[in-house]
């Protein structure tokens, strides 16, 4: 009897505002039997009959009552957020369910507010996406990520459909800085890990497609910590016709970096400002411009580093005397203007241009002296801790000039049109990538006394007994300019459609998409190429008492190269590099439940993808280097498993599981693992309050990653070196001390009263303080011609305080 109960029932939530859209407590909530009221944040969440037509109403002592007429399915959760007023009664009418369009195409959905206050090294959107399943990302000082098997070039980024880039050049987490998206300006986060539709572009593993908010007020946002600050703005005209929210943030990595083995004088600047201005031309007619100035300087001036390693029984440890400087500075300026128009209320045009330009150099001479050793280990000992028995020394010299300019321009139009419960959409665009590119780097290493050749490089001999009387050679050595220039036509049709198969409801989507493109430049021919892409998704809600969501989804997912994949080893541009195409099967399922009174939701996927024509690569850091060669094979399979809602009352947290292999075939020599190969991973992402203080809050933020292959010389081959780094593990915490918000009311004194929040924050980033290597550092001991690799750790324990203001 319980359980038929459980399955008649649906459930409505969300938030009631006023028409200053300030929170309203106290508002009546019923339905049949069921009642509740608002808390002080407007809140409520309230059962009502499923399977049936109901209405739910709204009632305040000062407000006019509001209506909705609902039809939901069983264990249903809909959301309904809304304004009452003083004026006017309103009525309206809803007939979905839960598995909407999102849903149904496999689309995470994440809460803007929330992922402000989720701590970690680089808080923000990536920030959170690495907690999900098939997410992963061994670089805490990075906002790149790997999405089941793929690299980070392999991910698109939309922010109000505008397709956003990266700089070139960056080859560390530590020089990256800002994400592009700036989070107190989002207003929708929604993130596709495998299997999306036509209509989003040609990349093969992902789709992160964030929309800015349009303000409906004046606002402003103010945080403040030890990593940096962000100011954000929202203005709106007297005749609501024009919006704009504009951003600007500053971070500086110091306290992370100087929680690095390497003792540094490190200078660096994260600066960007952002803006999104809307028009409201007529009811029809919408105008917008998203623009974003962006610079980055890196200024790296290492001074000295101790690692030790080894066992208990043997402990050694790699001393580094550093002298030299690094100067990097990344500038980047892009620029979109957007028209939507509606020629009527099923067909809707778009037309979008946007402008990217990126100035980038790369510039050090960095003089490194190092001892290798066994290690003091008497307590006591005036030498106690330091190396006391060298077993090499020696030196290295990097130096580099590299320069780079690139242009991308674009231009699109898109339609969408609903008939009936059809909907059709399509897109055309022309792409135009312009780079001017300078490599100029080399190394010299010299170990006892003699400079050591590159391993490549014959004759051997047997040095340092017998001398070498050859010319010097550079261990790495490359100098090459590129003048590079890519047009680009691509176009996508896809159709949809919803339908009723008996009691069941189904979905299904087909579409294609294809792009032709041709490389040309300074001594450069490049034939005209063209792909093919068709996607198909299929979902199905069956007539069960579980509220049961199953999709599956087929498609060929191609990737044309970008100017990153033509350039190979030694620089050079390969213009007849080929796309690499991904075969994809994602068979999902979505369980919606109830436990503990509260709603639950477990979504499971499992993948495989077959792919062709690949273009193998090595990661160094972040930093990605392309064979520029289509000689591999290779197959990523996996399963996906996430389990989110209230696990605290009034609370989103979720668990996730995650199991991929993948492994690549290059020239027929039999498959090997590749570089983003992660095993296994556990993400949790969990809030709480205390329930006598709930002003007082918690946020974790935890990640475990099986080791990566890697950490190999940079000469060595990957069929003779497999071995893996050691597992990633880090834990972020937060805790938030909310002084003023719309619960505690507005403070009574003069200088906070127009403050709708004010809380302060403090954070301990790695909480266990565990040691993650993200590559080695190899060095010979020249007597027993040993190669030792020596892990280069990445951040240790740090804290943070952080103030946040909102008017």
């Amino acid at each position: 009897m319980g359980m038929y109960s459980f399955a008649q029932t649906a459930f409505v939530k969300g938030i009631v505002l006023n028409e200053k859209n300030l929170p309203v407590e106290g508002v009546n909530v019923s339905c049949s039997d069921s009642k509740t009221q608002t808390n002080g944040k407007g809140f409520y969440q309230i059962a009502v009959p499923s399977n049936q037509n109901v209405i739910v109403e709204f009632t305040h002592v000062s407000l006019k009552k509001v209506s909705l007429k609902l039809l939901l399915s069983s264990n249903e959760v809909y959301e309904f957020n809304m304004n009452m007023n003083a004026y006017e009664e309103q009525m309206g009418e809803v007939v979905i369910n839960s598995n909407n369009k999102k849903t149904v195409q496999g689309i995470i959905t994440f809460e803007a507010k929330d992922i402000r206050f989720i701590p970690g090294a680089n808080a923000g959107i990536e920030n959170v996406l690495k907690t999900l399943p098939g997410v992963n990302s061994n670089n805490e000082l990075s906002t790149q990520y790997s999405v089941r098997g793929g690299n980070y070039d392999e991910n698109l980024v939309y922010v109000n459909e505008v397709e956003v880039y990266r700089p070139f050049l960056i080859r560390s987490g530590q020089q990256e800085g800002l994400s592009f998206t700036n989070t107190d300006l989002v207003q929708n986060i929604e993130f596709s890990a495998g299997g999306f539709q036509a209509k989003y572009g040609d990349k093969m593993s992902s789709v992160l497609d964030i929309t800015y908010r349009n303000p409906t007020q004046f606002g402003a946002n103010l945080e403040i910590s030890f990593l940096g600050g962000s100011l954000s703005v929202d203005a709106v005209s007297k005749d609501k016709k024009w919006s704009a929210i504009t951003g600007i943030r500053y971070r500086n990595n110091s306290l992370l970096v100087n929680s690095q083995e390497t003792q540094t004088n490190y200078t660096p600047t994260f600066a960007d400002l952002q803006t999104n201005i809307n028009y409201q031309a007529s009811s029809k007619w919408q105008w917008s411009f998203l623009g974003n100035i962006s610079q980055n300087k890196y200024l790296y001036q290492p001074l000295t580093r101790q690692t030790n390693f080894g066992t208990a029984d043997a402990p050694m440890a790699l001393a580094v005397y550093y002298n030299g400087i690094e100067k990097d500075k990344y500038s980047t300026y892009f620029g979109a203007l957007k028209t939507t128009y509606e020629v009527d209320d099923t067909f809707t045009l778009k037309i979008i241009g946007s402008v990217f330009h990126t100035i980038e150099q790369e510039y050090f001479d960095i003089y490194a002296q190092y001892r290798l050793g066994e290690v003091d280990t008497n307590i006591g000992s005036d030498t106690y801790g330091d190396i006391t028995y060298s077993r090499g020394v020696g030196s290295q010299l990097n130096h580099a000039r590299n320069d780079l300019d690139a242009l991308i321009a674009n231009l699109e139009v898109k339609g969408l049109k609903n008939w009936k419960q059809n909907q059709i959409e399509w897109g055309v665009k022309y792409t135009r990538e312009n780079i001017r590119d300078r490599i100029s780097e080399w190394e010299v290493i010299d170990s006892a006394g003699f400079s050591i050749r590159p391993p490549i490089v014959l004759p051997k001999n047997d040095e340092p007994y017998q001398p070498y009387e050859g010319l010097l050679i550079p261990y790495q050595y490359v100098k090459v300019k590129n003048f590079t220039n890519i047009n680009r036509f691509s176009a996508y049709a896809q159709w949809g459609r919803k339908d009723n198969w008996g009691r069941n409801e189904i979905w299904y989507n087909l579409g294609a998409r294809m792009q032709s493109w041709e490389v040309t430049g300074d001594n450069l021919e490049s034939n005209l190429q063209t792909v093919f892409s068709p996607r198909g998704q299929f979902a199905i809600k069956p007539d069960w008492k579980k509220d049961m969501l199953f999709r599956f989804t087929v498609g060929v997912y191609s990737q044309p190269p970008f100017y990153r994949e033509l350039r190979d080893y030694n620089g050079v541009v390969q213009p007849d590099v080929k796309a690499q195409k991904s075969l994809n099967f994602v068979l999902g399922n979505d369980y919606s439940f109830k436990m503990w009174q509260r709603p639950f939701k477990l979504v499971t996927e499992a993948y495989y993808k077959k792919m062709t024509d690949v273009n193998p690569y090595t990661i160094d850091n972040v930093r990605i280097r392309y064979a520029a060669d289509n000689n591999a094979v290779a197959y990523a399979q996996g399963l996906d498993l996430r389990l989110n809602g209230e696990f605290v009352p009034g609370t989103d947290s979720w668990v996730s599981f995650g199991y991929m292999k993948t492994e690549e075939n290059i020239d027929n020599r039999g498959y090997i693992s590749r570089p983003t190969d992660q095993r296994l991973k556990f993400g949790l992402l969990f809030q709480d309050y205390m329930p006598k203080i709930p002003s007082l809050k918690l946020y974790l933020n935890l990640v475990y990653n099986t080791g990566l292959p890697g950490g190999s010389p940079a000469y060595a081959d990957p069929y003779l070196y497999q071995n893996r780094l050691k597992d990633y593990r880090r834990a972020d915490v937060g805790f938030s001390k909310v002084f003023i918000d719309q619960k505690t009311g507005m403070s009574k004194k003069k200088f906070f009263k127009n403050f709708k929040e004010l809380s302060l924050g403090f954070e301990i980033f790695n909480l266990f303080d565990n040691q993650n290597a993200i590559t080695n550092t190899w060095v010979r001991d020249v007597y027993t011609k040993t190669e030792y690799a020596i892990p280069n750790y990445m951040t240790t324990r740090v804290f943070n305080l952080k103030l946040n203001v909102r008017l």
